[in-house]
């Protein structure tokens, strides 16, 4: 990832909004949630939802599945990998326990 993709990025989570938004995408894990689902969970209205998940597909954080009539949304894992490892590329000067003490926090 080049500085200019991570300065988007980090202007693109700069919101609670969407905050909230990728937390709940990536606690429903791969199959996502539908856009009705998502706005009840951060208690927005559809409309501001809709507006906050559009930034986040058109950055490539989420990706948008229509299914019939519904819009499903889940996390791009990839992408926000990619970021993660943006910021923590040659962490604290390859000092090993640093950057495993970070790793050890994700519960994945």
């Amino acid at each position: 990832m080049v500085e200019e993709d991570a300065a988007d990025l980090f202007q693109v989570f700069a919101n609670a909004d969407r905050l909230r938004v990728i937390r709940h995408l990536v606690q429903a894990g791969p199959e996502g949630m539908s856009a009705g689902d998502i706005a009840e969970n951060i208690g927005a209205s559809p409309s501001r939802a809709s507006f906050h998940l559009s930034t986040l597909s058109e950055t490539g954080v989420v990706r948008r599945e229509r299914q019939s009539r519904t819009l499903r949304y889940s996390v791009n894992f990839n992408r926000i990998g990619e970021f993660l490892s943006f910021l923590m590329e040659d962490c604290c000067g390859g000092s090993a326990e640093v950057c495993d003490s970070v790793a050890a926090r994700m519960k994945c």
